[in-house]
């Protein structure tokens, strides 16, 4: 079932966003300063068990059904050379997704997280967005339903990670256009290109910027303009999360970008996410920054795949333990509070 028919019922979903329930956040945020411990002394856990029940609309979150989504596409503007690995590595790694043998795979089962792998028609490139739109009207909507397909009732958590040779490339043009600066200031070594590769790179995202110039800047056509079909899956993916308040776990510098062209827009979209953690690519910092996100972990990673989002699982888990786990003084028999 397709949930974004057309352009005019992604643009009502972004417009009508779910809320964060209060209710049930006070109550766990209540029930936090009555477990045996100092108050506040958990620090970021605290603030991960109200966010969780805020959206999970329970005083006592849990992750029974948690789910991992990685999707994968292929984009046109690789032929000029912005890679270290050919277009081809895409379809590799699916496969190695598929047989269980990648980091997300290993990652993913450590956090207790049902994986899905979505690969968008890899033998089908995008366009090559420095000469024309990477996907056309009907592509982009395809791409976005086929993102808020894996969001099944029910879920607890989502997390979503991407594969797609050249993707930061197409990440670095949606934030340059979504916020602004030089795109060098958003472009990095990605795969590990050398300075000709950023170079490169650059000199690709300025081409794809200068083209567009004159397009319509709303979320939808910078996203079929400058992204790519795993790119708006993600976007898709995270706009029916929201509709159904499931919260949402960022990976890298590539989803968090997949949000830059909602968020410049409705910067609420970002409200029931949380990011995984800090690439180690350098435009994610600065793309944090827009989005008012603080990251779980910062471990110099920049694998992609949904793994640094999968590992950050481990620490809400431990959250949520905790919240849910400890005594309250009244339970314990302690006097007053610590």
């Amino acid at each position: 079932m397709s949930l974004f028919t057309n352009l005019a019922a992604f643009e009502a979903a972004l417009a009508d966003l779910p809320v964060a329930d209060a209710a049930a956040a006070a109550a766990a945020r209540a029930r936090q300063g009555e477990l045996t411990k100092p108050p506040g002394s958990l620090g970021r856990l605290e603030e991960i068990a109200v966010f969780m029940a805020g959206w999970q609309g329970t005083a006592r979150p849990m992750i029974e059904r948690g789910r991992a989504a990685i999707f994968a596409g292929n984009h046109g503007f690789v032929v000029h050379g912005v890679s270290a690995f050919p277009a081809s590595v895409t379809a590799a790694m699916v496969g190695n997704f598929n047989a269980g043998g990648a980091a997300i795979n290993a990652l993913a089962g450590a956090a207790g997280l049902d994986l899905r792998v979505v690969a968008l028609e890899l033998e089908r490139p995008t366009a090559d967005f420095t000469l024309a739109p990477a996907m056309d009207e009907a592509e982009c909507l395809a791409a976005l339903n086929a993102g808020a397909a894996v969001v099944e009732p029910g879920l607890d958590l989502l997390i979503v990670g991407e594969m797609g040779i050249g993707n930061t490339t197409a990440a670095a043009a949606l934030c340059a256009r979504s916020y602004g600066g030089a795109p060098a200031q958003w472009v990095g070594p990605g795969t590990g290109v050398d300075a000709e590769g950023i170079a490169r790179k650059v000199a690709v995202v300025e081409r794809a910027l200068a083209f567009h110039h004159a397009a319509p800047r709303t979320p939808f056509e910078t996203l079929r303009r400058l992204g790519g079909r795993e790119i708006a899956a993600i976007a898709g993916a995270v706009l029916e999360a929201r509709r159904q308040r499931v919260p949402v776990v960022l990976d890298g510098f590539i989803t968090c970008a997949a949000l830059a062209p909602l968020a410049a827009a409705v910067p609420a979209i970002t409200d029931h996410c949380l990011a995984g953690h800090c690439s180690a690519e350098p435009g994610h910092v600065r793309l944090l920054g827009h989005l008012g996100l603080d990251p779980l972990l910062s471990l110099g990673m920049r694998l992609g795949e949904g793994s640094g989002a999968a590992l950050a699982v481990s620490v809400i888990r431990a959250a949520l333990a905790a919240h849910n786990g400890m005594a309250t003084f009244a339970e314990a028999g302690v006097a007053g509070s610590l």
